[in-house]
């Protein structure tokens, strides 16, 4: 089978991974890929939204099957794009149509879904610039701190966690007034805040049926101890060690069924990936937002526990079968520790020179913001490379990730020391 997987981050070269460990996978082909699944793959230079380069490319290579990785081209329509033209309609799309993308493309019809489907989440009120004193006076309702979430995407970046009311108003006018966060707070979700402890749950639906993938918990400070600016993620654990099976019964049976029978509900057309962030308050499982896609670098750690074979499992969710498969998984604890460059999630330098590559011993390596230059890996990215390793539990995985990052090198690089630090 002739595969093309769009992305160019670490999830996409963990998946590369995985997908190659398939005897179904003839030729996979990755657009545009990095320096890591240039090694294993064929990398070709097409932009996930340019539908038209796609699909010329996919008629012309004879591609069977596209695993979508980054939200961009599910909220954009590509799904649709692909099922409603008759030269592409017989490639398999792993991803959720237009309308389903929205579960992560609007936060408000995030919302509106969670309360229709009547699964726990925040309470919450939506806003635009002419409704902004409105949003003021919801604020003053509320206790601190005050949650600001802009609409649309945001690259994971539109979310403001505020302790003082009048920052909080202000940043509210930023966002609405002064487009802080561009298109994406042209309208802008106030949330209850929660307080609890975080968890990822991940699951693979084919609409009607679904699989849930191993639990993961993500570190999205910059800054050691959950300090500093929010980025991408530094860090994630799988499986999470306070998901007990109390736990996991709660967050199938009140987040998971009802999610996947929400959809079929509404008639959401939706065959891929469903990212569910959690937080768990005295107990009791909380949704918090809902991505369409794996998440990064959560990624770099379940995928490598699923022992099954992934291009099976797509090829199920393409054919409404997933009931029929089984989910086999590593029942070993997995962490990645992500390198970055110096000054991210601000400016950073790109081009650096990567060197050590060769000496990892015992870990993965998945490229996240990588190129080739002149035949030598250099950055190209802010976060740069992510280091997965197994262990018995997640202190013996992690104590092998920082083994092996001192082996690594380039300019201004910077990782975080306590991944799991809250956990132990």
């Amino acid at each position: 089978m002739v595969i093309l997987l769009l992305g160019s981050g670490g999830r996409e070269h963990a998946l590369a991974y995985k997908i190659l460990q398939s005897s179904k996978c003839s030729t996979l082909f990755v657009a545009p890929g990095n320096a890591g699944t240039s090694a294993i793959a064929t990398n070709i230079s097409i932009t996930p939204t340019d539908f038209t380069a796609l699909k010329s490319f996919a008629i012309v290579e004879k591609v069977e099957m596209v695993v979508v990785g980054p939200e961009d081209p599910l909220v954009s329509g590509i799904y649709d794009f692909f099922k409603n033209d008759s030269a592409l309609h017989h490639i398999s799309v792993i991803g959720p149509s237009k309308v389903g993308a929205q579960l992560e493309g609007s936060k408000e019809f995030a919302k509106e879904f969670l309360v229709k489907h009547e699964i726990p989440t925040a309470a919450y009120d939506s806003f635009t610039a002419a409704t902004i004193e409105k949003g003021c006076e919801f604020l003053e309702t509320l206790h601190p701190p005050y949650v600001l979430k802009a609409d649309g995407l945001a690259a994971g970046k539109g979310v403001l966690i505020l302790h003082d009311l009048e920052e909080a108003k202000t940043e509210l006018r930023n966002m609405l007034v002064h487009a802080k966060f561009g298109n994406a707070s042209g309208k802008v979700v106030i949330e209850e805040f929660l307080d609890g402890i975080e968890l990822s749950c991940f699951v693979l639906t084919d609409g009607k049926n679904y699989k849930i993938l191993p639990t993961a918990k993500d570190y999205k400070r910059i800054g050691e101890g959950d300090t500093g600016l929010n980025t991408g993620g530094m860090g994630a654990i799988s499986p999470v060690p306070f998901a007990d099976a109390v736990l996991l019964e709660k967050i199938e049976t009140r987040i998971v069924k009802p999610t996947i029978q929400g959809l079929q509900k509404d008639g959401i057309e939706y065959k891929g990936f469903v990212f569910i962030g959690l937080i768990i308050v005295n107990g009791e499982p909380i949704v918090i937002e809902y991505n369409v896609r794996m998440g990064d670098p959560e990624t770099e750690v379940v995928i490598p526990r699923i022992k099954s074979d992934l291009v099976e499992l797509f090829q199920a969710v393409s054919n409404e079968k997933l009931d029929e498969m089984s989910l086999e998984i590593d029942e070993r604890s997995a962490t990645t520790v992500m390198i970055v460059s110096g000054g991210y999630p601000e400016d950073y330098g790109k081009g650096y020179e990567i060197s050590g590559l060769d000496n990892i011993e015992n870990s993965l390596v998945f490229h996240a913001g990588t190129t080739i230059e002149n035949g030598k890996v250099i950055t190209n990215g802010g976060r740069v490379l992510a280091i997965t390793s197994f262990g018995d539990d997640f202190q013996e995985a992690i104590k092998k990730s920082y083994q092996n990052i001192v082996k690594l090198h380039f300019d201004k690089m910077y990782f975080r020391k306590d991944i799991g630090f809250d956990l132990l």
